[in-house]
């Protein structure tokens, strides 16, 4: 495929501002436009103009396509950023919209069709830039189950493109403090306005959504507000019960396990689970599963009782079979 080099359509260098590529695309667009213009190509010179000016007039798609040009020839392997095409306008050719020429082939291949417009189906072409909103970023943040309880702070980085005080298009690193509201809970976004994508034309920025994620925990299990830990206990505790201090998240609690242990039951800590947010949203439970945990026949004295058990109690565990 052979590259198209969009700063010599438009007649500027690669380091010219934003300021002046809209300069250059309007006066080679008032010299090219088919509705005045008399050169025989216009109609194809038109449609790289307009190729040039949705692609250049973008800061992230800018340096999208710069760090395709900056490859060398034969080895350029590109990946245009997600959603890049969601702020473009376009008409159907009709009535003085356009020349409604065809995207090329190179366009095509690194950036995806473009949208099609009419009921007729007539191939769109790009009007003159408008102020538009940015496009709206998503990104994942992982937390621990605490920070939920708790609320927390966490530095995030994000790399992104932006236009200088002089117009040149750079690239971003951006460090951004994100306050995690307590009570968050897993699938919830946290909206960061005005840090999505640069607006176009003098638009507003879109906004950062963060999808939460918990960080896998060996003790604790979280669906919803809920959340589940396994209780262990001793024989002697399963049957004839106990009182027992059992950690959460945040504290530890007093619990009575009733005597008479069953498989599958659960203990209920009503709103021990995730705080809530409001009346209309309360805080989760925290529920705990009783396990049977044995202890080893690994000392003569451990040995013996297991052996007085097995003469003296009349159970039989397979009773049942």
């Amino acid at each position: 495929m052979e590259f198209k080099d969009y700063y010599k359509i438009l007649g500027v260098e690669k380091t010219a501002t934003a300021d002046e590529i809209k300069k250059a695309f309007r006066k080679l667009a008032r010299k090219y436009h088919p509705d005045v213009s008399k050169e025989p190509d216009a109609q194809a010179r038109m449609a790289e103009l307009n190729e040039a000016q949705a692609v250049l007039s973008d800061p992230e798609k800018r340096i999208a396509y710069d760090a395709l040009g900056n490859q060398p020839p034969g080895q350029r392997d590109f990946r245009p950023p997600p959603n890049w095409d969601a702020g473009f306008e376009f008409s159907d050719g009709a009535g003085g919209g356009g020349p409604g020429e065809d995207y090329s082939d190179f366009f095509e291949q690194l950036f995806g069709r473009a949208r099609h417009a009419g009921a007729g189906g007539a191939r769109a072409h790009r009007r003159e830039p408008q102020p538009e909103r940015g496009t709206d970023h998503h990104a994942k943040i992982e937390l621990d189950l605490l920070d939920a309880y708790l609320g927390a702070e966490r530095n995030i980085s994000l790399r992104g493109a932006r236009l200088d005080d002089s117009g040149h298009v750079v690239a971003e690193d951006r460090t951004l403090s994100v306050k995690i509201p307590k009570g968050v809970i897993e699938g919830q976004q946290i909206r960061l306005g005005g840090q999505g994508g640069p607006g176009h034309a003098g638009g507003p920025a879109g906004d950062l959504y963060l999808e939460v994620s918990f960080k896998p925990d060996a003790r604790y299990r979280v669906q919803g507000r809920d959340v589940t830990a396994s209780l262990p206990l001793a024989p002697w505790e399963a049957a004839l019960g106990a009182q027992i201090e059992v950690p959460t998240p945040t504290s530890r609690v007093q619990v009575t396990v009733p005597a008479g242990w069953k498989k599958g039951r659960k203990l209920r800590l009503k709103g021990h689970g995730i705080p809530g947010r409001g009346a209309t949203d309360p805080a989760g439970d925290m529920y705990l599963e009783l396990e049977l945990a044995l202890p080893p026949a690994d000392t003569p004295k451990a040995r013996e009782l297991y052996e007085t058990m097995a003469r003296e109690l009349p159970f039989d565990p397979r009773a049942g079979l």
